[in-house]
């Protein structure tokens, strides 16, 4: 049976201490896990934090984690894919970066909040242009791509999902007050009817903004394509290690024919 160990790191924004960074990307070496997921606003503090930061020490900051993250990527023989704000020529960008043993590869984020309590739109300068494929890539057969937490609620991504036979969704995200339940449904929805796997990183921590706790509670899962949660973790600091499996992926595929029907029609 064809699987590989995946994970998802569940933390709050780093401080310049990488020990227990190194202790977890060893530890996830050790269960000979292939790839560790971050949430957003690890690497980089919460986007209303950032706009009291002097864009220097922003950039400061995401310089030092990525290099880090990179020597633990090679030492662990390990991929970590993490969100990260990118400071160049004065603008301020929401990206992901993806670091493998052998190269690095980083895609923009497409679409982000615009509402008026979190206007992640109007604080960075991602452009707003027509949306292209998603970030993707391959780890010893199973096929990888990575979603935003607000891109969830796009079909576009998962048309893509669908036509390029993704296994795997790497959803980052910084979810929350009381949103558990919708995002949990969200997820377990999104995986049954593509036929895929999906795993969430989602940040930890408090943010206070006159008087109002911003309680980001952790949950990150994987999720099965059956819409089953594998697991999950609570609202600490902690980490996530689970297969995925080739077995069950075509067994859904199978058992359901929800792609076939597509293909059928010629769609996908």
């Amino acid at each position: 049976m064809k699987e590989i160990n995946i994970g998802a790191l569940q933390l709050p924004t780093l401080g310049m201490n990488y020990d227990r960074l190194n202790f977890y990307c060893k530890k996830a070496n050790e269960r000979e896990c292939k790839l560790l997921l971050l949430g957003e606003y690890v690497i980089n503090h919460f986007f209303k934090e950032l706009i009291t930061i002097p864009k220097r020490m922003v950039k400061d900051q995401t310089t030092n984690h990525l290099k880090k993250l990179k020597e633990f990527s090679k030492e662990y023989n390990l991929t970590i894919v993490a969100p990260f704000v990118e400071i160049k020529k004065d603008k301020i960008y929401k990206k992901v970066v993806k670091l493998s043993p052998k190269s690095t590869s980083y895609a923009m984020q497409q679409i982000l909040i615009n509402y008026p309590h979190w206007n992640e739109e109007s604080f960075f300068d991602n452009p707003i242009t027509k949306l292209i494929e998603p970030m993707i890539f391959t780890i010893e057969g199973f096929k990888f791509t990575v979603i935003f937490g607000f891109e969830l609620h796009f079909d576009f991504f998962w048309d893509i999902v669908r036509k390029k036979r993704v296994d795997v969704v790497l959803l980052p995200t910084a979810s929350t007050f009381g949103s558990k339940q919708r995002w949990q449904e969200l997820i377990c929805s999104r995986a049954f009817t593509n036929s895929c796997y999906i795993l969430r990183a989602n940040r930890v921590g408090d943010y206070y903004e006159d008087e109002i706790k911003w309680h980001f509670y952790g949950e990150s899962m994987l999720v099965n394509p059956d819409g089953k949660i594998e697991m999950k973790l609570e609202d600490k600091e902690s980490m996530l290690i689970e297969p995925v499996s080739k077995e069950v992926l075509s067994y859904h595929k199978r058992a359901w024919g929800f792609l076939n029907h597509l293909r059928r029609r010629g769609e996908i």
